[in-house]
């Protein structure tokens, strides 16, 4: 292989596809594996054709894919899943390799896998990944925390595959250590959740106490996208 990845994703679902896509299309170079390969060579062959992406199809040639420090980013279920991932990963490392897990990982645990994987020698983050299936591939908010070290080997990746504001501002950046960064995403599911709460408690009392229309609803509903 004449050229190293940037970095190695695992976990091909369809936020992973979508995310290696948006690396990609920023200029990485995305190795990409999968526990059922077949699913690697379908991306490879499909989305992925004619791109930057290197298929692998063990951990060990991932990991030998990408450049120093190897970068090895995780989207699978959360729980047990991932600490068997972690196990599976740390053998093929070497110190100052970083694991990033950008699944839905409660942060008690994000805390304790930052702590196992620094003991080996290696960093660790555990980042959220807000915007959905859409948003991994054309810019998501990631909050991504765990060892501060790993940071620096992350930042320009993260940021340009992000979500923009005004002025070009990434909706990216470090928001601390340990479990800092699944905390980060607990709280904005929690007042995304509230807000949808509110929007539908909002509509219920409308359509039925108020007696208004679908319609003239709507016309409410729509006022927070635009000016009514």
């Amino acid at each position: 292989m004449s050229k190293k990845a940037d970095i190695g994703l695992i976990g091909l679902a369809v936020m992973g596809e979508n995310l290696v896509l948006n690396m990609e299309s920023k200029g990485y170079t995305v190795a990409v594996y999968n526990r059922t390969t077949e699913k690697v060579d379908k991306f490879v062959n499909g989305r992925g054709k004619g791109k930057n992406f290197v298929g692998t199809h063990s951990i060990k040639e991932l990991v030998d894919s990408l450049e120093r420090p190897r970068k090895v980013m995780m989207l699978v279920k959360a729980g047990k899943p991932v600490d068997a991932l972690i196990d599976q990963i740390i053998p093929h490392l070497e110190k100052g390799d970083i694991i990033i897990d950008g699944g839905n990982s409660h942060f008690p645990d994000s805390i304790r896998r930052t702590k196992y994987v620094e003991e080996k020698g290696l960093l660790y983050v555990g980042s959220g990944v807000s915007g959905g299936e859409e948003g991994a591939l054309t810019g998501p908010s990631l909050m991504p925390g765990g060892s501060p070290e790993a940071w620096p080997f992350i930042k320009d990746i993260f940021q340009n595959i992000s979500a923009k504001v005004e002025n070009d501002v990434p909706c990216c950046d470090w928001v601390g250590q340990d479990g800092a960064g699944h905390f980060v995403k607990m709280v904005h599911n929690g007042i995304e959740y509230g807000d949808m709460q509110l929007i539908s408690e909002a509509y219920h009392i409308m359509k039925d106490y108020v007696g208004l229309s679908h319609e003239r609803c709507m016309i409410f509903l729509k006022s927070g996208t635009k000016e009514i």
